[in-house]
């Protein structure tokens, strides 16, 4: 069954918005945890807009389970992620402009300097995955780039307009997770993923891990997180493969 990774970074804007210490993601991903996160997804942003230095530093002596960085490759930010050592970097696109992350990552058009920073997390014991689109050629460019894992930027299908739309680009998603793992490389999936379309991208690229972050910090505010994250295992594993 896929494992699920819950973002907390929309815990992290609310406090930002006032500039105050609540409410504290450390404590949302500990809550997380306690309802059945398999994974802490943090995304760590050059203008620190949501998720701190701080944060980063705190949860990587909290979290019980798996603590997954996303990141821009920018020096800076691998300089400390290689200091504090996450349990797995998802290297990410990154504009200062965006609301959240767009689109995938350019992992064909940059192939060399990406390979050079997979190395250095490598070497250091840390899981490299790569966040892409749904596309051979960029499955192909992060084996190049010996990534670990991609992360299927599964926003195209959350967002479909239509149902012929949805179809088509599930079936994107699922040639390029068996791209993928004809490749020898791990699959991971997510964005826009929610408590209504997670069903399908369950049972059809049986992906390793989910990250959701919006839905589930949307329901916790009604019913808290533990409750929030519960909701979405369960919905996970109705779904699961047999």
């Amino acid at each position: 069954m896929s494992k699920l990774g819950v973002n907390v970074d929309h815990v992290a804007t609310v406090r930002q918005a006032r500039r105050t210490y609540e409410p504290d993601p450390v404590t949302a991903a500990a809550l997380a945890e306690l309802g059945g996160a398999d994974v802490i997804t943090i995304h760590l942003r050059e203008d620190r807009r949501h998720i701190q230095d701080r944060d980063l530093r705190i949860l990587r002596q909290t979290v019980t389970t798996k603590l997954n960085l996303e990141m821009a490759t920018a020096l800076e930010i691998v300089n400390l992620a290689l200091e504090v050592k996450p349990d797995q970097v998802t290297l990410v696109p990154e504009k200062r402009q965006e609301i959240t992350t767009e689109g995938g990552l350019d992992v064909a058009g940059q192939v060399v300097s990406l390979k050079e920073v997979v190395e250095r997390f490598q070497d250091a014991g840390i899981i490299v995955s790569m966040f892409i689109d749904p596309d051979a050629r960029q499955v192909a460019a992060a084996k190049e780039a010996c990534a670990d894992y991609v992360e299927l930027h599964t926003g195209t299908y959350a967002n479909a307009p239509s149902e012929s739309q949805r179809l088509t680009a599930l079936n994107a998603l699922e040639d390029a997770a068996s791209t993928a793992r004809s490749s020898g490389i791990g699959v991971n999936a997510g964005h826009g993923l929610n408590y209504r379309n997670v069903g399908a991208i369950v049972s059809r690229l049986d992906a390793e891990e989910l990250h959701i972050g919006h839905s589930i910090v949307s329901r916790a505010i009604f019913v808290g997180i533990e409750r929030a994250v519960r909701e979405m295992k369960a919905a996970i594993e109705r779904h699961k493969r047999l």
